[in-house]
């Protein structure tokens, strides 16, 4: 069978994974905190037809033949990554005191608790090495019953506790308001009217956040390759000393009151999309044309 057939094939499933990663970039093109994706394509290995040579000498030294190039024919092209890119995304304002965007590079931490330790919110602080911990740049929380920051699945933001261990940041009921400010420190006023702190949501920042992973839900989860930034084990986040206030070592500062949209552009969407399009196109024809071929062949006895 001709190889050109199989190197359209190649073409066709590799176009069709951009096009899927264009999709998905559209479809979350108003989610909050959404990286977007990229695909790399890389083409497989060659067939070498005839291999270089170098040029040959004669009795004499002097060279009697010049070199030859190698021949080769490729075999189509395959996947060579499909990147998650963490760009800043537009700022939106929503004057929602609970709405947090990061100018910046780092992570809300968010914990849940697993069938053999949960989470205590009366203690408040939290062991980190035995809950599931995640992060994300989508920065709308709320409170629940117990009067924790908690995201939109529930799960616990991570910061300092006014006991000063890392923890669970709990807004007392008989608060008459609260804040956050731009380092994450969590103030509130109480019944008496005096003001005091709740505690202070930390961050995490990572020297590759592409190695993270999606785990749905505007979460990211640690791995091998992510390389947590930390003073403690690298890849651990053990204890408060891993997390980062916000405005240290390039975290940036929460914003209270404004969320970050996602970072995908249509346009720039639109366009690859037609390009992915024309390419996919492009391969069938390449498909079709072999088939034409390979009837010509067939019918040569006639």
């Amino acid at each position: 069978m001709l190889r050109s057939m199989y190197a359209g094939i190649s073409g066709m499933k590799g176009f069709q994974a951009k096009l899927d990663t264009i999709g998905n970039n559209i479809a979350n093109v108003n989610t909050y905190g959404f990286k977007k994706g990229r695909v790399t394509f890389q083409d497989m290995m060659s067939q070498t037809v005839t291999s270089a040579q170098g040029p040959i000498q004669g009795a004499n030294g002097d060279n009697v033949r010049g070199g030859v190039n190698p021949s080769q024919v490729g075999l189509g092209s395959q996947i060579g990554s499909i990147d998650t890119i963490h760009t800043q995304g537009n700022r939106q304002t929503t004057n929602r005191p609970l709405d947090l965007a990061i100018e910046g590079d780092g992570m809300f931490v968010l914990a849940e608790g697993t069938p053999a330790a949960g989470i205590d919110t009366t203690a408040k602080n939290v062991a980190l090495q035995d809950v599931n911990l995640s992060f994300t740049r989508a920065g709308n929380f709320y409170l629940d019953d117990d009067g924790a920051i908690v995201n939109a699945e529930g799960k616990y933001v991570i910061g300092e506790t006014d006991t000063g261990t890392a923890g669970v940041i709990t807004i007392p009921e008989d608060a008459q308001s609260f804040s956050i400010q731009s380092d994450g420190t969590v103030n509130y006023v109480n019944n008496q009217g005096e003001l005091a702190v709740a505690g202070q949501i930390r961050l995490a920042q990572f020297s590759n956040p592409s190695g993270l992973q999606k785990i749905g839900g505007n979460s990211f989860q640690l791995t091998e390759n992510a390389g947590v930034f930390t003073t403690g084990a690298e890849g651990q986040l053990d204890n408060l000393n891993d997390l980062l206030v916000a405005g240290q070592g390039g975290t940036g500062q929460m914003v209270s009151g404004a969320l970050e949209m996602s970072n995908v552009d249509l346009a720039e969407s639109f366009t690859e999309m037609i390009v992915a399009q024309r390419g996919f196109q492009a391969n069938t024809r390449i498909i079709t044309t072999s088939d034409e071929i390979l009837q010509e062949l067939v019918n040569l006895k006639r």
